[in-house]
Parts: structure tokens; sequence; C-alpha cells
């Protein structure tokens, strides 16, 4: 077994622990409360499939990126929400009980959209939807569903099961970036030197504010859970949709590992900045 077979494996084990730990740690009831909401429904389809997709484009246009940070960028755009977006919005003494229906409905419609859009906004991406459809249901959308069924009908199994599946996702996540710096390390410094990072940090930066500023009548806390959840990206997803992609141009995976250490800076910053402004801070 070669490496690159290794680093594959770890990258499924890494995407389904992830999102199987998402849904060991649904509260449904909650969840269902919120998605009753119109206004949530669609600000969450804005947000996450109209403008950060538009402004990825954008940000394509003015900067020179390589066709595959350009690829990247745009596969990235249209999958919000980090499995670590519950813990940013913690931080951020956001509306825990929105935060749960925001990341269910971010989860779904990323399995849904992002195999409609990303053949039509990825010029020269020799992939049909069902290709990019097939790994994101497998390795995502079944585990949330699991997740979700062990916590509703078994939920002390589930307190149970949460911890160790956690555990089993950040080690298959460190194990993950080992390999990726030991097997993409070139590329990797390569991008360093190109507009690959600040591009992605214009885009978290972006979306972050215009998802928070223009609230459309929400909270503040509400607000900043919107932000958040549009800041962090599912790199889980991502890693499931890029695997389902035949010969990606050079570059696109490295754009899509970067995803991890920017957003998760980008989001602590926010969560800092919005603690600050929300209801009873000092």
């Amino acid at each position: 077994m070669s490496l690159q077979d290794v680093f594959n494996i770890a990258v499924v084990i890494f995407t389904v622990s992830n999102i199987g730990a998402m849904g060991l740690g649904l509260k449904l009831s909650e969840a269902l409360k919120d998605l009753r909401s119109i206004r949530l429904i669609g600000l969450i389809l804005l947000w996450g499939w109209v403008v950060g997709p538009a402004l990825a484009w954008l940000i394509n246009s003015l900067l020179p990126l390589s066709e595959g940070h350009a690829a990247g960028l745009l596969l990235i755009s249209l999958a919000p929400t980090a499995p670590f977006f519950p813990l940013m919005v913690s931080k951020a003494h956001g509306d825990m009980s929105f935060a749960a229906a925001f990341m269910l409905l971010t989860t779904i419609g990323t399995v849904l959209l992002l195999p409609l859009l990303a053949p039509l906004l990825i010029q020269g991406l020799t992939v049909d939807s069902w290709s990019l459809a097939k790994p994101l249901i497998k390795m995502v959308l079944l585990p949330l569903l699991i997740g979700g069924a062990i916590r509703v009908f078994a939920p002390n199994a589930a307190d149970k099961l949460l911890p160790v599946v956690k555990k089993i996702g950040g080690i298959s996540l460190l194990i993950t970036l080992a390999l990726t710096l030991y097997l993409y390390g070139r590329e990797m410094l390569g991008a360093v030197g190109s507009f690959a990072p600040g591009a992605q940090v214009l885009l978290f930066v972006a979306i972050t504010t215009i998802s928070y500023t223009i609230g459309l009548g929400l909270e503040q806390q509400q607000r900043s859970a919107v932000a958040l959840g549009m800041c962090t990206r599912n790199i889980a997803a991502v890693f499931a949709a890029f695997f389902g992609i035949t010969n990606p141009p050079q570059g696109m995976f490295v754009m899509v590992v970067l995803v991890v250490p920017l957003a998760a800076i980008v989001a602590l910053v926010a969560a800092r900045l919005f603690a600050r402004a929300a209801p009873g801070a000092d």
C-alpha cells in the first residue's frame, strides 16, 4: 500500500467521522423548530449559494490566480459551515439553537447544491453532477443522518459515541495534514508565494462581513451564527467532492487544504469581535 493510498483512506475516515460527530451532537428538535422560518431558509440559500459563489467568481476575476487555484476557490465557496462551527458560535456568544438549524440546513444544502452548481461554475471541470453527488451522499449525508438518528433514538449511546468519534476525527485530521505536507509540500510552498492564500482570506472576510452586516431583521446572536457559518467551510464535504472529480487541475487540491488553517483563523478573529458586541458583553 502506497502513501497515497493511506492518504486517501485517512481523508475518508476524517470526512465520515467529522460529519458523523456533527450528527451525533445535533439537537434535532431545536433545529427543526428554527427551520420553520422561511426567512432563515432564504437567507442561508442566499448567502451560501448565491453571494458566496458570486464573491469567489469576482475574486477570480480580480486576482491572477492559476486555473487550479481558481477552481479550488469556486469549489470551497459552495460548501459553507465547518464541523467546528458550533464551537465558534459558542465563543461568539451566539444563538446555539439557531446554529443547530443553520448547520443542518447548510450541510444538506451542500450535498444537494454543490454537485449541481460546481460543473456550471468551474470551467473545464470534466465531471457530471452525479459523480460529485455520490461521494457527498456516501461520506456526508449518510453519516449525518446516521449520527442524527442515533441522537434521536439512543441519546445515551450518542453521548458515549460522540467523544470517541471526535477523537477519531481529530487523529485522522492530523494524519491527513501530515501526509498532505509530505505529498504536496512543494505545491503548498508554491501557493504561499501566489495569490491563493490572499484570495481565500478575502473571500472569508467578505462573506463574514456582508452576512453579519445585512442581517435582514435577525438578532445579533443569530447574525453572528450566520456569519460564522458562512466564514467557515465544510472541508469534509469539499474533500468528498474533490475526490469525485476526474483529473482536477494542478493546484486545486492545495487550495482545498489551505481552507483548514485560513478559515479557522478568520473565524476565531470574527468570533471574538462578535462576542464583544453580544448582549450582556462587558
